[in-house]
């Protein structure tokens, strides 16, 4: 086989598989993205703020309660009783106003005679003996559904009137929510929550799916390199678009989220005045967040110790690595006078301990780890299974693909690093075996 044709199969190989990976980097960017941003969207509707901690939500709750047992109420045997007694006291009671009335001296003539009529027509020890027969009838014509039903409207009425006082007075709180549901062309909460898992599940599966195929072409560049170990002729081609696959792949671990962070009460079930009260999904904190997330964040918090973290961030995860992949570049394609630059020599061999990526990996995995641990703890302390609560915490909190890729790449460039020394010790020693051949 060729020399020419070797280079051209390599390149041709080589290029194939680093054109699928910037697609597959664009697709993991474009996909996880929307993912991050629909969750945040989720994760702010199905907020404890607009839920189990929202006045307007547990004012629709409680109201919708008491307009339910208005609606099933029916007097007991001694409630009956009760309201009867009732009636008979205001009864009594009026025909004692009565009396006192009558009572009083009578001036004139004419008012004496209709006292003395009154008197003498209505007896009022027979009107008291019939009281008990006249506030039973007022009883039973109160229970008859007609009236009944006139006398519930005017309670939920009422009801109705005091509630519509209750509010959380939260303009901008209620703009916003109204915003997102017609960003999602939903008209509720519970319609969003049907329709927008589905939706995630999808984009998370297509986030994963372009992650795996940039695994396998890492996987397939390392294989390519150890067939073609000895094959000096395409190592430098091979080499140049492997240094851009790196950087490809450093692109999404830079843009994927790395680590989500989701605590939720998965349900939490009050029982009131025998009726249920149910909150599902309450979203107690969330984030999902990029490395460039994260700098972007702590160069806006606006304080001198974020800027400083923010800048390490910035240098050791992303300038020295970029800079790494620049310098083996130019060193490979490079004279001898350009390979014995200091700085060319320390940042193509010599950077990777210092760079520390593989260090902010082990950071981020043990903040996962050391979260897991906190949020599990926490959690577990606000479970209660009684006769009226019963609250389900649950810890979502998940390392994203963005970790996996950022592995990838560290591990990816410390090996390029390895294979640039394989290629310079190569060509030294062709060299002097050039030498060493008498003209």
């Amino acid at each position: 086989m060729s020399r020419i044709f070797q280079q051209f199969l390599v390149i041709f190989l080589a290029g194939a598989l680093l054109l699928l990976a910037g697609w597959s980097s664009y697709s993991i960017f474009k996909y996880s993205s929307e993912a991050a941003e629909i969750k945040e969207d989720y994760s702010e509707l199905n907020s404890i703020t607009h839920g189990i901690m929202s006045v307007n939500i547990w004012r629709d709750h409680l109201t919708t309660m008491v307009l339910n047992r208005i609606d099933e109420f029916e007097f007991t045997e001694a409630q009956e009783d009760t309201l009867v007694q009732q009636v008979e006291n205001i009864l009594t009671a009026g025909i004692d106003k009565g009396a006192d009335i009558l009572d009083q001296k009578q001036k004139g003539l004419k008012a004496k005679l209709q006292k003395f009529a009154v008197k003498a027509l209505v007896p009022e020890d027979k009107i008291r003996a019939l009281v008990p027969m006249f506030a039973q009838t007022i009883v039973n014509e109160i229970q008859k559904p007609e009236n009944k039903e006139a006398l519930k409207f005017v309670i939920k009425s009422k009801l109705q009137e005091y509630s519509d006082l209750t509010y959380d007075d939260s303009q901008v709180e209620t703009l916003k929510i109204k915003a997102l549901l017609d960003k999602y062309k939903v008209e509720d909460l519970a319609g969003f929550n049907e329709k927008i898992p589905e939706k995630i599940y999808s984009l998370e599966d297509e986030t994963y799916f372009h992650t795996y195929i940039l695994l396998g072409i890492i996987v397939v560049f390392l294989l390519l390199w150890w067939l073609v170990r000895n094959q000096k002729a395409v190592h430098t081609p091979l080499f140049i678009i492997s240094v851009l696959v790196s950087m490809v792949v450093l692109f999404s671990g830079l843009t994927a989220p790395m680590i989500e962070i989701d605590a939720r009460f998965q349900q939490i079930n009050f029982l009131l005045i025998g009726e249920s009260i149910t909150f599902n999904d309450q979203v107690i904190f969330f984030r999902s967040k990029s490395i460039l997330d994260v700098i972007g964040i702590l160069f806006n918090n606006g304080k001198i110790d974020s800027y400083v973290v923010g800048i390490l961030i910035l240098v050791f995860s992303i300038i020295f690595p970029l800079a790494k992949l620049l310098a083996t570049q130019i060193y490979l394609a490079g004279n001898d006078k350009t390979r014995k630059n200091g700085v060319l020599n320390f940042f193509a061999f010599k950077s990777g301990k210092w760079s520390m990526a593989d260090v902010y990996v082990i950071a981020i995995f043990m903040a996962y780890i050391g979260f897991q641990g906190i949020l599990d703890n926490q959690l577990a302390m606000v479970n209660r299974d009684t006769d009226s609560l019963v609250s389900i915490s649950t810890n979502r909190t998940s390392l994203q693909p963005g970790f996996i890729i950022f592995i990838a790449f560290v591990l990816f460039s410390l090996i390029l690093s390895t294979i640039l020394k394989m290629i310079t010790s190569l060509e030294n020693k062709i060299i002097n075996q050039e030498k060493q051949i008498p003209a």
